[in-house]
């Protein structure tokens, strides 16, 4: 047999392993000194004015850092699902996603609805006024009639600079009103 001592692999100290664990080169110095304060406050080896004071902070800022520190204990102690868990931004994406396809199928109902009722022969069911699923106004909106000449005898009897004439006089009727209201209708 081989009489070789076997080496020995060294253990990573385990002050190593901590600063791997806790990323810590991806915090800043400040947020280091603030952790290493308001653990040193909840040992009872500072008082909270002392660590106020090596900050640069007031109390009040200082008990505020000290809460955020605690909340973000408590929740780094909370049990996580097991498994893999689906991130809210995916679930959103995923339920847009069944939505559009929904509304896909919903307008392919509507569609064979109107043609079997066509092929039957049936009247369509007015749908009250309102808005329907997709946000448009059912029904179309009754348009006011406006003759184009009545607008532009307007415009021209208000001196919109906007217009070609710009400021022209009105054009007087038959009743010798100059009124841009009621022009002589021919």
């Amino acid at each position: 047999m081989n009489s070789t001592p076997i080496a020995k692999t060294p253990k990573p100290k385990r002050t190593k392993l901590l600063e791997g664990e806790l990323a810590l080169t991806q915090v800043s110095a400040e947020s280091r000194k603030q952790a290493a304060c308001v653990l040193e406050v909840l040992a009872g080896l500072r008082t909270p004015e002392q660590a106020a004071l090596a900050l640069g902070l007031t109390l009040q800022t200082y008990y505020n850092v000290e809460t955020r520190a605690l909340r973000g204990l408590i929740h780094g102690c909370t049990p996580t699902p097991p498994g893999r868990t689906m991130g809210l931004l995916k679930q959103v994406r995923g339920l847009e996603t069944r939505c559009a396809g929904l509304q896909r199928q919903l307008g392919r109902y509507q569609a064979l609805l109107r043609n079997a009722q066509r092929s039957v022969g049936l009247m369509a069911v007015a749908q009250p006024p309102g808005k329907t699923l997709k946000g448009k106004t059912a029904g179309k909106r009754k348009r006011r009639p406006v003759v184009r000449a009545l607008r532009s005898i307007e415009l021209l009897g208000r001196g919109d600079p906007a217009s070609p004439a710009g400021g022209a006089e009105p054009v007087e009727n038959a009743a010798g009103s100059s009124s841009p209201d009621q022009p002589e209708v021919i």
